[in-house]
């Protein structure tokens, strides 16, 4: 039915993936509805006794001790939101946002945020028919949620800010009328909810650990095809030995290389052609096997946040009690978004050094210098390897982590914050960089290939190989490079290579 059913319980990285980027629609359940009432009902409750509650009855942050009468609740809101909007850089992607919207409305349907139905409601009718408020990705310490880059989301809500429209950028108000949907208008405790939450760096998150799983699946595939082309020793993937040391990702990627490799005859066994691989093949199951150690790590971490309540202060309508407390807190993101950088960055390092045992005549085995039959004329692939080097190094400093850093605000009110957006944004760029370096080795792996004899791949490799060359001509002579690995990238951002090989073989690990 093409539906995600929103329950604030259940939601899932591919629930999130088929919102985010495949234009799944999304409700509400009964259930979820009927816990957003109750607690809409404490907040009026609240309101209307004039009790003094943060974020309610009074100020935000350091005037959390300045109290706001009933008659001014609704300007609260709405001045909220304009003043947090301070967002700067360019935009988030459209499938960011989407993701954004979609945690936000889960986590407000667990029934403890007091957000009225109807204003819930206009955020479902804005990713259901595709209006995507124009978020800067700049512009939040990850500590009282991602404040300014969620109220640029909310703006669009009261008709203000921008908006893109069936692929246009407009006025977020003429965004709304085109759709149909009514602007907000917001009262007591709605702006506080809407944007006082992890969302942002969460919605990031959840979108590159499903392309950080996939691109580590990918990277056994292409390191096969390197493999091959080097007349790599399969010995050092026996299963035996990997079960002496019981790392999940190890054993799952030596058994991913045995399955991808079936049946070549371009490998080799130890002492045909020599004792033993450099490092960087022979290790390809415990470096390729801690990268997905880690990535699954941090994916067990998400999988909790996006069903999570994170904003204050918190109702708990069964007990009559209202809580302020740091559930905005994006420490439990942030170390593991840094962990996620640091993984992947070492899953280009190991490529790139692939890659240059590939182009290096004293390395590859025979092979042309830089893969070119006419070498002189022709560079080949020798500048492919150094942009290859200059992204795993840009990694390297990416891969600083940002969780160390922090720096008070709100007066020293909040003085210890997460930085966790700006780790996430790191990682998803280390990612790009990532896959932007696999892509180079399965292109000179795939030049390789063709410059040895070929006596017939693998399994997985032959359906690699084979994709590859129905989009990129083996390279005679020097052409345009950059076309070349941009639709090698384009396959492995699209997962070609990962979806025809699991067809075919199996699923991979």
């Amino acid at each position: 039915m093409n539906m995600v059913y929103i329950d604030g319980n259940s939601l899932n990285i591919e629930n999130v993936v088929n919102v985010a980027r495949n234009s799944y629609k999304v409700e509400l359940t009964d259930e979820s509805k009927e816990r957003i009432g109750i607690a809409r009902k404490m907040v009026d409750c609240l309101v209307d006794e004039e009790k003094i509650v943060y974020g309610i009855t009074t100020g935000f942050g350091k005037f959390s001790d300045t109290y706001i009468s009933k008659e001014e609740t609704m300007q609260l809101q709405e001045n909220l939101i304009m003043s947090h909007a301070c967002g700067v850089g360019n935009p988030l992607d459209e499938d960011v946002v989407r993701a954004i919207m979609l945690l936000r409305v889960n986590a407000l349907a667990k029934g403890h945020s007091g957000i009225r139905l109807s204003t819930l409601q206009t955020l479902i009718d804005m990713i259901n028919k595709k209006v995507h408020p124009i978020i800067p990705e700049k512009g939040s310490l990850g500590a009282s949620g991602d404040l300014a880059p969620l109220a640029h989301m909310v703006l669009v809500m009261l008709g203000k800010g921008e908006a893109i429209y069936n692929g246009v950028k407009m006025k977020g108000l003429d965004a709304l009328n085109e759709a149909g949907i009514t602007p907000v208008k917001l009262t007591s405790k709605e702006g506080l909810a809407l944007i006082n939450g992890t969302q942002v760096m969460t919605a990031i998150g959840t979108l590159a650990i499903y392309d950080a799983i996939n691109l580590s699946k990918t990277a056994d595939i292409v390191a096969g095809l390197t493999i091959e082309a080097l007349n790599g020793i399969t010995d050092a993937f026996d299963k035996r030995v990997h079960e002496l040391r019981q790392h999940e990702g190890q054993i799952d990627t030596a058994s991913n290389l045995l399955k991808i490799l079936s049946n070549s005859n371009m490998t080799t066994k130890q002492g045909e052609i020599r004792v033993q691989d450099a490092y960087t093949l022979r290790c390809i199951p415990q470096i390729h096997g801690a990268v997905k150690d880690a990535v699954n790590f941090v994916r067990s971490k998400i999988e909790i946040e996006i069903n999570s309540v994170t904003d204050n202060p918190l109702l708990f309508p069964a007990d009559g009690d209202v809580i302020s407390q740091g559930n905005f807190h994006g420490e439990p993101m942030a170390l593991p978004f840094d962990f996620l950088s640091i993984a992947l960055s070492e899953l280009a390092n190991v490529s790139e050094r692939r890659l240059e045992r590939l182009v290096n005549p004293a390395l590859n085995g025979g092979l042309p210098a830089f893969l070119s039959k006419n070498g002189g004329l022709n560079s080949g692939f020798m500048i492919v390897q150094y942009s290859a080097a200059s992204l795993v190094s840009e990694n390297k400093s990416l891969s600083h982590p940002a969780s160390v850093d922090s720096i008070p605000s709100s007066a020293n009110q909040e003085d210890h914050v997460s930085m966790g957006t700006i780790a996430i944004r790191k990682a998803a760029q280390v990612l790009k960089n990532a896959r932007a370096v696999i892509a180079m080795e399965c292109l000179a792996a795939c030049q390789a290939l063709d410059l040895t004899e070929n006596k017939g791949l693998g399994q997985g490799t032959k359906i690699a190989y084979d994709i590859i060359r129905n989009n990129v001509d083996t390279i005679e002579n020097d052409v345009i490079m950059y076309e070349e690995i941009n639709k090698c990238n384009d396959i492995l951002t699209a997962n070609e290579i990962l979806i025809k090989v699991e067809e075919q073989i199996g699923l991979l690990k």
